[in-house]
């Protein structure tokens, strides 16, 4: 999935624009709909611990990747319930 390889690259740089992440997301949610983004955010769940775990000096950039995919996903479930 192209946007896990975004995410990891990211991390391993330490850095990313803001637009990107919400552009990555929406790619990930127009390839799969929201199932796309509730495996991304499985995937960051896992991940961030094990880098947490291994004291990874980008592991607070992927607990950020995270926080943003599970707002996009309430924000997502709020558009929906709305609309």
């Amino acid at each position: 999935m192209r946007v896990l390889d975004i995410i990891a690259q990211s991390i391993r740089t330490g850095q990313v624009h803001p637009t990107t992440v919400l552009n990555t997301l929406i790619e990930a949610e127009n390839a799969g709909g929201l199932g796309a983004i509730r495996q991304v955010e499985r995937q960051l769940n896992l991940s961030t611990q094990s880098l947490r775990d291994r004291a990874h000096p980008h592991s607070e950039l992927a607990q950020a990747w995270l926080n943003a995919t599970r707002a996009y996903l309430i924000t997502q479930a709020e558009l929906k319930r709305v609309a």
